[in-house]
């Protein structure tokens, strides 16, 4: 351990330097991660679904800010420097893995695999690197060779009181036998039911495997790996404050309810996606190693839902059965605040007051509708329904490192990859009905239920009735297509160190191609739904500076300049997959623009590091769906030409004390803001017309991270003993907003004297921050045959459960109607859907080693 640190403090934040001389015997730069950063619950690590998977897990050993926020803020879903995780890359072997349609890594895809992912090479967004040219946000790079892992067995077993209630895992690896070989394999089982979970009606059942050899053929090494992580788990679902406060609870959770007594959970997740990584490394002679890899996965995700047709929404916190529905508790409102609105506000609350199942889905009820429906030939009134995103992916990745001199280095790669999402939906469970047509119920009313316009695939209608197919459990309906991403990218890095001066450049330049391909001849698109769309295609590419320059004394100051040009992701390149094969509008790739400057200070008792950061998005698109009843239509909104920048401040500092006692600070002040007014080009499912307007969503900001944070860790370390006491402060936590509230052509209030529109912007939604307090205390001992490891950690110690983790606006509007003459009681502009951070928990976890 002094050896490291002696080369960190000659490195001074030269990490970058520092990068030729941590070679293993594959060339791979590779840094060991400390335990703590691997103890995240499953909501930490983005397998929660009900908020975007943005947790951040990045770090350079050489930066005292960068290699503590991921793990110190996680707890309040903190994103680094505010960005989605689109622009953090992770690799595998020098193999990008991040998910092809959205650009997002899940972290569920390595989830359980805690003993797998401790070998890592991290990139901050402007350090070169051995795998890529590092990311806006940031890359990371996991050794899954079997040869790079720690030898010897490992048994673990936990409880907890978090997303699951028991975690046993088992590791081992075998280091290289005198013939070359190695191998390793690990297994991990979490747990939770619907009695001891967290949230109330949520479980959580997962198996992680993993399996790996390895053989050395004199200078050669190939490996061959596969894991995965089948998971079937219980979700919670946001609701407002209103709810919460009605169930006093700030974990209630309207997904759930009692069918014959026992807990039902309506949001089912299942997750698998095995995969599989060959890496093949070759060390031509002692300045030139070459790593080729082939990757390939086979996801299979999907999540239920409870839907209706003909009935009242099952959901029991709709809004409409709140008693705000009612009584207008916001404001003056003579028409919305009667005796009688007052007498329905009061029934309103006294029933849902007055028992936990009032407040819960209602199973039976469900049932007993179905079963009267059926009676009288009618389709299902009530069903469960499963949206699937599958995926098969397959990549060619291989890097050339060349070291030219002493001093210089160039490195580079090529990346293949080919992927397709298949994406549909099943109806998984009829409730007790017979009968199920593939109808768009969303349309009869306006069109008779034989007309073609209201059939989901025209294809299969009943030509003698007209009457489209009979959907049984188990069967596609509504939507059913393919999209396909092709993919290649070349990169170059040079990098050198002259006197005191350490500098890089790197480059990329990348093609992508995007193409739908429907299964179903939507009645809404019968020209454009049914077959393979268009391709659309982009060639990106960009650069990267960094320069660091090293004082003397340990003071180093740091430089770093990019632009890029981004390809859309797929998820917001079309205009609704669910029904054609259309475009998003004036769709462009993203134009990136990123900076940095820095100092760091490295001593025997100090590190330092002050860095700010600014970063400047042209052309970034966003799309989202919503039910939007003022129109009785289910709408696809495309939002095009958005400008964005985020900029901040960012400080950690490492004080040591003494040999066993250390104070760490670190804190960030940013900022995330949408800078225009963007465009929007939206369908309703109602008649399939595109239209388009303007979004008000200047000054908006990104939604769900702390834009202000901070923390301070007393930290001591003695004879085995691991004492850790940290305080963690969030503030300025932005939800995320709607754009079906802000749409310019609603929102003109007048004229003003110049004649310009007075527009009438609202505030975008905030969750509230706060003070948590967190605790870990470990011991380690040494026995006979191994090593006995005893670890405790505790988060949120004061039960500050008023701070909130995420959350979104509502997609409804105030009115009734689109115009504004029919305003409702109920303000969905006031009643946003939050989560809000777990009251105490923790984790008692026993480790032998051996």
């Amino acid at each position: 351990m002094q050896t490291k640190l002696k080369l960190a403090v000659i490195a001074l934040c030269c990490s970058n330097m520092a990068f030729a001389q941590t070679d293993n015997t594959q060339g791979q730069p590779v840094v060991t991660i400390d335990e703590s950063a691997f103890t995240f619950t499953e909501s930490q690590l983005g397998e929660d679904d009900n908020v975007a998977q943005e947790v951040t897990i990045l770090g350079s050993n050489s930066n005292a800010y960068a290699s503590n926020v991921g793990y110190r803020f996680s707890p309040a879903r903190f994103k680094y420097r505010a960005f989605s995780s689109k622009y953090s890359d992770i690799y595998i072997n020098g193999n990008p893995v991040n998910d092809a349609e959205r650009g997002e890594f899940r972290y569920s895809f390595v989830g359980g695999l805690n003993n797998q992912t401790r070998s890592m090479e991290s990139a901050l967004p402007f350090e070169d690197n051995g795998f890529a040219m590092s990311a806006m946000g940031g890359s990371n790079n996991y050794n899954f060779r079997p040869s790079s892992m720690s030898t010897g067995h490992r048994i673990s077993v936990s409880g907890a009181n978090r997303n699951y209630t028991a975690r046993a895992m088992y590791g081992y690896n075998s280091g290289i036998s005198n013939k070359g070989w190695a191998w390793s394999m690990g297994l991990t089982y979490r747990w939770a039911n619907t009695e001891t979970a967290y949230v109330e009606g949520t479980f959580y059942n997962a198996l992680s495997y993993f399996l790996g050899i390895e053989k050395l053929i004199g200078n050669h090494s190939i490996s061959l790996v596969t894991w995965g992580n089948p998971t079937e788990r219980g979700a919670q679902a946001a609701s407002t404050d209103e709810m919460y406060w009605i169930a006093n609870n700030r974990f209630y959770n309207p997904n759930w309810g009692y069918q014959n007594g026992k807990k039902r959970n309506a949001r089912i997740i299942k997750d698998y996606a095995p995969a599989a990584i060959l890496t093949w490394d070759w060390t031509i002679n002692e300045k030139t190693k070459l790593t080729t890899s082939l990757f390939g996965k086979y996801g299979m995700y999907s999540s239920s839902a409870l839907r209706y047709n003909n009935g009242t929404n099952p959901a029991p916190d709709y809004y409409s059965l709140m008693p705000s529905y009612n009584y207008n508790v916001w404001q003056d409102d003579p028409g919305n605040q009667t005796s009688a609105n007052l007498q329905a506000w009061q029934a309103s609350y006294d029933y849902l007051k007055a028992d936990k199942a009032n407040r819960q889905i209602n199973w039976d009820r469900l049932y007993y509708s179905n079963r009267v429906a059926s009676a009288q030939g009618a389709d299902a009134m009530y069903y469960q329904q499963a949206y699937h995103d599958d995926q098969i992916t397959i990549n060619l990745a291989s890097t050339l490192r060349k070291q030219l001199t002493e001093k210089s280095t160039l490195t580079g790669g090529l990346v293949l990859s080919t992927n397709k999402g298949m994406h549909y939906q099943t109806l998984e469970d009829l409730l007790g009905a017979t009968s199920f047509h593939n109808t768009n119920t969303y349309l009869v009313g306006n069109f008779l239920e034989t007309d073609p316009a209201a059939q989901y695939d025209v294809n299969t209608v009943d030509p003698a009735t007209g009457k489209a197919k009979e959907v049984k459990e188990g069967d596609r309906f509504g939507y059913d297509y393919n999209i396909y991403v092709n993919k290649g990218q070349l990169w170059l890095t040079y990098a050198e160190n002259f006197g005191v001066l350490h500098y890089a450049v790197s480059g990329r330049l990348g093609y992508k191609s995007l193409q739908r391909d429907g299964k179903m001849r939507n009645g809404l698109a019968l020209e454009n739904s049914y077959g393979k769309s268009d391709k659309a295609e982009f060639v990106d590419g960009g650069f990267k500076f960094n320069s660091s320059v090293n004082l003397g004394n340990g003071h180093a100051v740091m430089l770093g300049l990019g632009y890029e040009k981004k390809a859309p992701d797929a998820r917001v390149a079309f205009a609704s997959p669910q029904i054609n094969n259309n475009f998003a509008f004036n769709l462009k790739s993203e134009d990136i623009f990123s900076s940095e400057i820095g100092y760091q200070l490295k001593t025997s008792w100090v590190a330092a590091n002050l860095n700010l950061f600014y970063s400047y998005l042209k052309n970034v698109s966003e799309y989202s769906m919503y039910y939007d009843d003022a129109e009785n239509s289910f709408t696809y909104a495309s939002v095009t030409g958005i400008r964005k920048s985020f900029y901040g401040i960012e400080a950690g500092i490492n004080f040591k004390v003494t040999s066993e006692f250390d104070i760490k600070m670190l804190g960030t002040i940013s900022d995330a803001l949408y800078m225009n007014d963007a465009d929007i080009t939206f369908m309703r499912s109602q008649d399939g017309v595109y239209k388009q307007d303007v979004v008000l969503n200047k000054n908006m900001r990104e939604g769900c991270t702390p834009l202000t944070a901070a923390s301070i860790d007393l930290a001591y370390h003695k004879k085995g003993w691991y004492i850790d006491l940290i305080g963690n402060y969030y503030d300025r936590i932005y939800l995320y907003y709607t754009p079906v509230t802000r749409y310019r052509s609603s929102n003109i209030l007048g004229k003003d004297t110049d004649g310009n529109d007075i527009l009438n912007r609202y505030d975008q939604a905030k969750g509230k921050g706060g003070f948590m307090l967190d605790a870990s205390i470990g011991k380690s001992i040494y026995v006979k045959k191994g090593q006995l490891s005893i670890n405790l950690m505790l988060t949120n110690i004061l039960n500050n459960t008023d701070i909130v983790t995420g959350g979104m606006e509502q997609n409804r509007q105030d009115r009734r109607t689109a115009t504004d003459d029919d305003i409702r009681a109920y303000k969905f502009s006031m009643s946003p859907k939050k989560f809000y951070a777990n009251g105490i928990n923790g984790m008692l976890n026993v480790t032998y080693k051996f």
